[in-house]
């Protein structure tokens, strides 16, 4: 009898005899107890401790300090090159000397000690059932990834349908909020239809403050999000990440069988379509304790999802800055150039990868999103107007040379340059290349390098020269192709032959 139990059972005993039969015989006799307890519970409402009987520890008592040392010392290990119970009895055997207890006294103390020290906090799982398109689990995971070469860390975003098993990943440079609900427009539509619970942890693009039991203060953003798609929110208990065990193990399986080894590719854009691909690869996996595939399962589990939203939700954070007296205007906490006079004030939308800046209703700049602080992010092309009254700024300009940095600034125009300089001066050589830029804003970038490419070619280093070039390819018309000309080649005569002619100007004396 467990210790509530029988403090109910004193309480049913004292009642009795105060109220009921009176007496220990008729007491005990009615509810079917001994004598004795019935004393016990009169004299006292709380039931006596039980006593345990302790016992030596025998043999193992001199092997105890050895034992307790080695788990202090495992404290500071890696968690994954700690001692095992059988490897401590293996060290007593050889370094203590004497030693003769059994591995079971060993293992038994061991259990006993990591218990006491908290480290065999597990907990029991109970298998759980999942109807088609109910409840979805979503995390972030970290992972590694060669990007033109370079090692990058990479926030990987996972969701994993309880349903079916089917999951989406897709990796971003920084887990911010932007990216957080992107994914899961993305991961919305790879499944098809939107799930009608989606469980999280206590994530900060989601969870603002966490309050008593299972409630949360939400970010506005994330409640406007949540309305838009028609989906319920769940968040788990802080550090139980067992309640969420399906997008658990499914990162587990995925970094396991697709992030090993590190995986190559040219940029974050060509990544996250090996990692779609990876994704649908897994659509052939049968899981244990599902009757469908997954990717048949999906296919069922699609009828009974929501339907998507006729529009997406607007992913974008907006802020409106004023354009500062270097042509930037600060977003977050990083300044971001733009081709608008100084004071005016601009609307930026902040997105998981780029930045836009808007003005009278139209996007008049767009640059990656950098994720450093206090950086100048700056586009040659916003300076061009001003650089036409400044020529002499843009030789050491900062916007050259990010430009030159990113791989914008081809070989070509620098020839280009220095033929205009050595042609016209200094000065008016380089007003002369400022006018040459103005022609990438026109026609564009590529078009200009291969125009300029082209022209150089030619022996030529005129700016007209690359205009006329430019201008002239929409002039281009394709060769018309020859026509089978049938009888009509009966009508065929040759060609005159003028070399007679020619002899008699040759011998024409002159009067």
């Amino acid at each position: 009898m467990d210790w509530r139990a029988k403090v109910e059972r004193y309480e049913e005993i004292r009642r009795e005899y105060e109220f009921g039969v009176g007496t220990v015989r008729g007491v005990a006799r009615k509810l079917g107890v001994h004598r004795r307890m019935v004393r016990d519970a009169i004299a006292k409402a709380l039931p006596p401790q039980r006593k345990r009987a302790e016992r030596k520890p025998g043999k193992l008592a001199a092997a105890m300090a050895f034992i307790d040392r080695i788990l202090e010392q495992d404290q500071r290990a890696p968690r994954k090159q700690r001692h095992t119970a059988h490897r401590i009895w293996e060290r007593l055997r050889v370094e203590v000397s004497d030693f003769a207890a059994s591995e079971r006294s060993v293992r038994k103390y061991v259990h006993q000690r990591k218990a006491e020290m908290g480290w065999l906090a597990r907990e029991t799982c109970v298998p759980q059932s999942h109807a088609w398109g109910h409840e979805a689990q979503v995390d972030w995971y970290e992972a590694w990834a060669e990007l033109g070469g370079e090692p990058v860390k990479l926030y990987v975003f996972s969701m994993r349908s309880m349903g079916s098993g089917g999951a989406y990943h897709r990796a971003y440079f920084r887990a911010t909020q932007q990216a957080f609900l992107e994914a899961h427009e993305l991961a919305f539509a790879y499944f098809g239809g939107v799930f009608q619970r989606l469980r999280y942890d206590n994530l900060t693009a989601a969870v603002k403050k966490i309050l008593r039991g299972q409630r949360r203060e939400e970010t506005t953003r994330f409640i406007a999000f949540r309305s838009h798609w028609r989906f319920e929110s769940e968040f788990c208990t802080p550090a139980e990440a067992h309640e969420k065990g399906g997008v658990e193990g499914e990162i587990g399986y995925f970094r396991r069988n697709h992030w090993v080894p590190v995986p190559q590719a040219e940029d974050l854009a060509a990544l996250n379509e090996k990692l779609t691909e990876a994704c649908r690869s897994d659509q052939q996996r049968q899981i244990a304790g599902h009757e469908l595939p997954v990717g048949a399962a999906m296919v069922v589990e699609r009828d009974h999802l929501r339907p998507l939203a006729a529009e997406g939700f607007d992913l974008a954070e907006a802020s409106f800055p004023t354009v500062d007296g270097m042509g930037c205007a600060r977003v977050r906490t990083n300044f971001y150039s733009v081709p608008l006079r100084v004071g005016t004030v601009i609307q930026a939308k902040v997105y998981s990868t780029y930045v836009e800046m808007w003005h009278e209703g139209a996007c008049v700049a767009r640059h990656e999103r950098c994720y450093s602080r206090r950086q100048q992010i700056l586009d040659l092309e916003h300076y061009l107007d001003v650089l036409e009254k400044k020529p002499g700024a843009l030789a050491g300009s900062k916007p050259l040379e990010q430009w030159r940095r990113l791989g914008r600034w081809p070989e070509s125009f620098d020839r280009l340059w220095q033929e205009l300089m050595a042609r016209h001066g200094r000065q008016a050589g380089t007003r002369q290349m400022i006018e040459f830029l103005g022609l990438g804003k026109q026609h564009g970038w590529d078009g200009l390098r291969q125009a300029t490419e082209a022209v150089l070619s030619l022996g030529c280093c005129d700016v007209a020269a690359v205009r006329y070039r430019l201008a002239s390819k929409p002039m281009d018309r394709p060769q018309p192709q020859p026509l089978e000309v049938g009888l009509l080649a009966r009508y065929e005569r040759p060609l005159p032959v003028m070399q007679d002619y020619d002899r008699l100007l040759s011998l024409q004396v002159a009067p």
